[in-house]
């Protein structure tokens, strides 16, 4: 039987998710202290539209922000595909590169407009051969931190794994090397310092947060999603 979202999450969605703002920006949006978050030679203009700062007001993850040396690292790919791959951070950028500005939005109340650079999720997991039985893909941080999406969604909506934001480097507060770009997605769908990705046939698996539940869902609320 399916487990009933506790009192306390829904209190919590209800009173801090990510609703419509005034004007479609936070109420800080062009404050001394989110002046002060942007980096040096940080792109705040893309197109039109004014870019906010590729690091929210405040740390949310399980154990802090981790600081993740490449030099040492590996992307695994693994679960359900024909070969597991293992591959260092210069392949993965080696890959073709996709930018896309897309609106993160938190289940504390802000929400930040950023040009992402990364590498498209289908083609990442391709590389193995994605077996057909395969319906969800885990991703898994150094942290321990877990979460999932759906396959099918990363197909349909073209997602990416993010390695850039608004013309840098992620920095690591924002899940260097690698933070998933879950589009329309609540942001503890968004794994950042992401080390590995499973394949799995479990399309009810739950993560770090759903497990303490948050909706597996996190579709961001309508009406919310363009601002």
């Amino acid at each position: 039987m399916k487990r009933a979202l506790p009192a306390f999450a829904v209190l919590l969605l209800l009173l801090t998710g990510c609703a419509p703002q005034t004007g479609g920006r936070i109420a800080d949006a062009v404050s001394a202290a989110t002046q002060a978050r942007y980096r040096e030679n940080e792109i705040r203009d893309y197109q039109g539209a004014r870019l906010d700062p590729a690091v929210g007001p405040r740390d949310n993850s399980i154990k802090g922000v981790q600081a993740v040396d490449t030099n040492g690292y590996a992307l695994v790919v693994d679960g359900l595909v024909e070969a597991p791959v293992a591959l260092g951070y210069g392949q993965v950028l080696a890959l073709p590169a996709h930018e896309r500005l897309i609106t993160l939005h938190c289940v504390e109340g802000w929400d930040a407009t950023v040009l992402w650079k990364g590498v498209l999720l289908e083609e990442l997991i391709g590389l193995a051969g994605i077996r057909p039985e395969a319906v969800t893909v885990i991703f898994s941080s150094v942290d321990g931190y877990t979460t999932s999406l759906p396959l099918k969604t990363i197909r349909e909506k073209s997602l990416i794994l993010a390695y850039g934001a608004n013309g840098l480097d992620l920095p690591p507060a924002l899940g260097y090397p690698f933070m998933v770009v879950a589009e329309d997605k609540l942001g503890y769908k968004w794994g950042r310092w992401v080390d590995r990705i499973t394949l799995s046939d479990d399309a009810d698996y739950k993560g770090f947060w759903e497990n303490l539940g948050y909706p597996n869902g996190a579709d961001v609320p309508a009406g919310t999603e363009g601002t």
